[in-house]
């Protein structure tokens, strides 16, 4: 999976930055909350239309939402709440990215990229939502092809170049695609309606 791969490869640059923020003592859960609120600044940056600078804005606060949880391990302060508010924080930014980007394209009356926002919205609740249904199955689920590292980088991507009808699509289709993916793991591993 894509974001594993990036995780390793980061790791060579995020560890030695939260070894320097380790410094100051900060907790990694006001980290977390830092690039929450950074995201809702880039969604106001989409609203007001300003889709390239947002793009370049959200590599910045991903990178910056990467470095929390980097922090929790070399400081030795991970726990089940920094993970717990991390997952919700990362819900809550994903949702009002593409609430910036539905005020901008609705705004202009865009009727088809804002059905795409709407659906690509319903996915990535559903990838999250299937992966911690199946974990309160006992089931561990990370897999799918269309993660919240993949969908961060393809947006921002497409907001980056003005690409943004072609990386909408993409993102409606293969993010209901992954949740999908996600119900038929679960269904296989489960044996389905035979409960095995």
């Amino acid at each position: 999976m894509l974001t594993q791969f990036l995780r390793r490869q980061a790791s060579g640059i995020l560890e030695p930055i939260a070894r320097t923020i380790r410094i100051t003592n900060i907790s990694p859960n006001v980290l977390t909350v830092i690039g929450f609120l950074l995201t809702v600044c880039v969604a106001g940056v989409l609203a007001a239309g300003y889709l390239q600078v947002g793009g370049i804005l959200m590599v910045a606060a991903a990178i910056f939402d990467a470095i929390d949880g980097t922090l929790a391990r070399v400081t030795n302060r991970t726990s089940r709440f920094g993970a717990f508010l991390d997952s919700t924080l990362d819900r809550y930014s994903e949702a009002v990215t593409f609430f910036g980007l539905l005020i901008y394209y609705n705004g202009q009356g865009n009727r088809i990229e804002t059905i795409l926002i709407f659906a690509t919205l319903i996915g990535s609740l559903l990838v999250s939502y299937t992966r911690a249904r199946a974990e309160g199955l006992g089931i561990q689920i990370k897999s799918g092809l269309f993660t919240r590292v993949e969908r961060v980088i393809v947006l921002a991507f497409g907001l980056i170049i003005g690409w943004m009808s072609p990386v909408l699509w993409i993102l409606a289709l293969l993010t209901n695609f992954t949740a999908v993916q996600r119900i038929y793991t679960v269904w296989r591993i489960t044996g389905g309606e035979q409960g095995g």
